[in-house]
Order: C-alpha cells, then sequence, then structure tokens
C-alpha cells in the first residue's frame, strides 16, 4: 500500500515505515503530523484518484527531527568583465517517518 501525497508543497510517494526528508514543518521534534492532502492510494492493485484530494484520507507521520541539507555553492561569473560571485545555501529540513495510510471507508 502506498500513497501520492502533497508534504509543504511538493508531492511524495510515501509507504508504511518510510522515512523522508521534507522542507521545515512547523512541528516539534516528537510530534505526531496528518496530512489530509493525500492525492492517490493503492491498495492492493486498487487505484484511487482524487480529483484535487481525496476526502476522508490522511497519511500520519512522527517528526524525528529538523536538520539543516548539504551546502550548494551557486557561482555566478560573467566572462572578461571581472565579475565573480559565490554564495552558499542550506536548505532547512525535517526529517519524518511515515506512521500510517488511513484509507477513507465508503
Amino acid at each position: 500500500m502506498y500513497a501520492i501525497v502533497d508534504i509543504a508543497g511538493q508531492q511524495f510517494k510515501v509507504e508504511k515505515d518510510d522515512k523522508i526528508f521534507v522542507h521545515r514543518l512547523n512541528a516539534e521534534e516528537g510530534s505526531k503530523i496528518d496530512f489530509d492532502n493525500v492525492l492517490l492510494i493503492e491498495n492492493n492493485g486498487k487505484i484511487s484518484i482524487g480529483t484535487s484530494s481525496l476526502p476522508g484520507t490522511k497519511v500520519s507521520a512522527t517528526v524525528l527531527n529538523h536538520l539543516k541539507g548539504k551546502k550548494v555553492l551557486v557561482f555566478k561569473k560573467k566572462r572578461r568583465k571581472g565579475y565573480q560571485k559565490l554564495n552558499g545555501h542550506r536548505q532547512y529540513l525535517s526529517y519524518i517517518q511515515i506512521d500510517e495510510i488511513i484509507e477513507s471507508k465508503k
């Protein structure tokens, strides 16, 4: 059983007990969080797709910790002009574990 869920503006394919990095969530470490914007659920070959999202379905997860990602270097240069600029960026991330996928009963 898997689901495609929208978490913080990005879509993820998740299964039970998956651990994924997502953009920083506004939740404490160790807290439970529910995502109700589920776009697709596959259960034993039966696929359910919502027009925007599936009503009554949700994905429960636990926030394991908050961290910063690896540094990404952005280098800009213009030829023969003496222009060089180096910037670094580290994205704020949350590490979550998917606890369960709850499907709506019809």
